[in-house]
């Protein structure tokens, strides 16, 4: 009996990672940045790990980048992440923080503002 598609992607993901489900250091946001730090020896990586590194040696990628171009779900990703830090092969960035809301008041101005040139 030939498994459907469905049960290969639960089980590849598992495969993946060796079994592992918990990333080795927890400081992959999804929009923690990631860059390849130079030109490490990729021999002994997984074909998913050689992806990664390639990517990143184009320039930084948050890990939602990094997630979708490898088709894998970002906490397999920040596995593999975390096991290509730990080799040296990659680095981290934290993501630009986010702008503060813009003040409630302010909006209004604006609104009264737009609804006056009408």
């Amino acid at each position: 009996m030939t498994p459907r598609r469905n049960e290969r992607a639960l089980v590849r993901p598992h495969v993946v990672t060796g079994g592992r489900a918990r990333p080795s250091r927890n400081v992959f946001d999804v929009v923690t940045l990631v860059l390849a730090t130079g030109d490490l020896p990729r021999t002994g990586l997984t074909p998913e790990k050689v992806q990664i590194v390639e990517l990143c040696l184009g320039g930084a990628l948050s890990v939602a980048e990094i997630s979708g171009h490898l088709g894998l779900p970002v906490g397999i990703t920040r596995v593999l992440l975390s096991d290509l830090v730990d080799s040296g092969h990659l680095t981290t960035r934290a993501g630009a923080p986010a702008a503060p809301a813009p003040k409630v008041r302010l909006l209004q101005e604006v609104l009264d503002g737009l609804r006056a040139r009408l």
